[in-house]
């Protein structure tokens, strides 16, 4: 796909959207997605994907921190954001107090993780690249998850099991979400910064599909 072609004067927000459309939608067509949104996986399938988004979601978090005072990735570290805490109880629900001992990160999920540490290390506008994919993708279609969630395994609403969907501190997602448009849209990045801050926001999003697919396949269909 030609990330090239834009309006003149297309607000960088919309430009994210619209040229990561394709691979946003490659994601939400996984698999293993599919049925675990129509309840055909078990809760150990829920676990272990859970376990993985927070292999990932400490990798982002730690380089965060590290980034708070960057120039260009400081502005999008908000604490209201934060999720490994979250993950950390759902987890110890899922999976009990010892759960730390039981989990293994898929290779999908390694390399991952790998990504977003070096994009951390030497490149802090490909750090906000995967940011943005993940964080608004959690205010938006995450919430799809956590109601499925409480439906199929009858978890408490917003609670024990779904606290990483629920963000607390933000009272008002669409807000929220506008206000990370606009931090997007005055980016401190010029146009080529920009364009390869769209290249990672695709490859983050195979990042995903890959880890999907792993998942997918550690739950094959029966026969």
């Amino acid at each position: 796909m030609d990330t090239t072609a834009a309006t003149p004067g297309t607000p960088f927000s919309q430009l994210l959207r619209s040229t990561t459309h394709d691979k946003h939608d490659e994601a939400n067509a996984s698999p293993f997605i599919g049925r675990l949104l129509a309840g055909g996986l078990g809760v150990g399938a829920y676990a272990h994907y859970t376990e993985q988004l927070w292999y990932v979601y400490r990798a982002l978090e730690k380089a965060g921190e590290a980034l708070r005072n960057d120039p260009v990735a400081g502005p999008f570290v908000r604490d209201e954001l934060l999720r490994t805490a979250e993950l950390e109880r759902d987890l110890t629900f899922l999976r009990g107090e010892g759960w730390r001992d039981g989990v293994t990160p898929l290779p999908a999920t390694a390399a991952y993780v790998a990504r977003v540490e070096e994009c951390a290390r030497t490149w802090p506008a490909g750090f906000v690249a995967h940011h943005y994919t993940r964080y608004l993708g959690d205010l938006s279609g995450g919430q799809v998850i956590r109601d499925q969630a409480e439906k199929t395994w009858g978890f408490p609403r917003k609670g024990d099991g779904v606290r990483f969907y629920v963000f607390e501190r933000i009272s008002n997602p669409a807000a929220f979400k506008r206000t990370y448009r606009e931090l997007l849209d005055t980016v401190n990045a010029d146009d080529l910064e920009k364009q390869r801050i769209v290249e990672e926001c695709r490859r983050a999003f195979d990042f995903n599909s890959a880890v999907f697919w792993e998942l997918n396949e550690a739950y094959p269909v029966s026969a």
